[in-house]
């Protein structure tokens, strides 16, 4: 590059910043609000403004480190339409698909992406007891069920508690029920809430620290147990009812206000929306490998 070239471009950068303070700004700020200033920040510019999102490497290393990769473009999807392989970034282009207001965002997920699946689904990363959830008892004292269950009827009873319930005391048909139905009921009132989605599915690391969905937090959808990918969800309050099944990635530093705005207006995932906001792309601002992942 010639000198002219390097005065040119230095005045650009130069320019660029003197012209957009609010950008310089807003990294600071965002800087100023992580954790952990090691932790990896990344920026989600989309058309309704700028979300920091500060990743949680200690607590979720091996889909945070995923989720780095989709954003840098490190994984290989193959177009199943000519099978070539593309390394996109990922989050590129997509759009927040999902979205229930006082509730979540979403955004992600791989049948929106014109490639598809970016690879295998990951195990959740999650800490049942340090949720506290050890010591949630599905049942209250008096007679209740535990509200953080969200279960609103009795088939959502039936399937998510009596279910599961069965199946780990061998019971099949009525006959086994009837014969059991004390130790049913035994177990069901000391059944905590961590037994329960162990009995759903869920396996939990005792050696990572997890914290509650609250609002603000990003951590991923999925399907049930052991099946994270790219998509996630940002949450627009706090929601204890998401405790212990979905593994919390990170938290939004800065731009929660455009998170809200994002959450004003209803998006079903059933069918596309003019109305539902892009994500023009995703970046990490500060540096190009995930602190502390080589010591997990």
């Amino acid at each position: 590059m010639n000198s002219f070239n390097k005065v040119f471009c230095l005045c650009a950068v130069l320019s660029l910043g003197l012209h957009n303070p609010q950008l310089l700004a807003d990294v600071d700020s965002a800087s100023a609000a992580m954790e952990d200033p090691t932790n990896p920040l990344v920026l989600f510019d989309t058309a309704r403004g700028d979300i920091y999102i500060e990743l949680l490497p200690a607590e979720a290393p091996e889909n945070v480190a995923n989720v780095l990769a989709l954003i840098r473009g490190e994984i290989e999807i193959e177009d199943p339409d000519n099978g070539f392989s593309f390394s996109p970034n990922y989050y590129d282009g997509m759009r927040f698909h999902r979205v229930i207001p006082g509730f979540v965002v979403q955004a992600g997920a791989a049948v929106n992406h014109p490639l598809g699946d970016p690879g295998s689904l990951l195990a959740n990363e999650i800490n049942a007891d340090s949720l506290g959830l050890h010591q949630q008892a599905v049942m209250l004292d008096n007679g209740d069920l535990n509200p953080i269950l969200d279960i609103n009827n009795r088939q959502e009873f039936e399937q998510q508690v009596l279910t599961p319930l069965y199946e780990s005391m061998d019971i099949s048909d009525e006959a086994a029920l009837r014969r059991q139905q004390n130790q049913v009921f035994e177990r069901l009132q000391n059944l905590s809430i961590k037994r329960l989605y162990e009995l759903q599915g869920y396996r939990y690391r005792s050696g990572l620290r997890s914290r509650p969905i609250t609002r603000g937090i990003v951590a991923l959808a999925n399907q049930g147990p052991a099946s994270n990918g790219p998509e996630f969800f940002i949450a627009l309050a706090d929601s204890p009812s998401l405790n212990g099944k979905y593994t919390v990635i990170g938290r939004v530093v800065e731009g929660l206000d455009v998170v809200d705005g994002i959450g004003s207006t209803a998006i079903s995932p059933e069918r596309y929306s003019r109305l539902s906001t892009v994500i023009y792309s995703a970046r990490q601002l500060n540096g190009s490998a995930t602190p502390g992942l080589a010591q997990q």
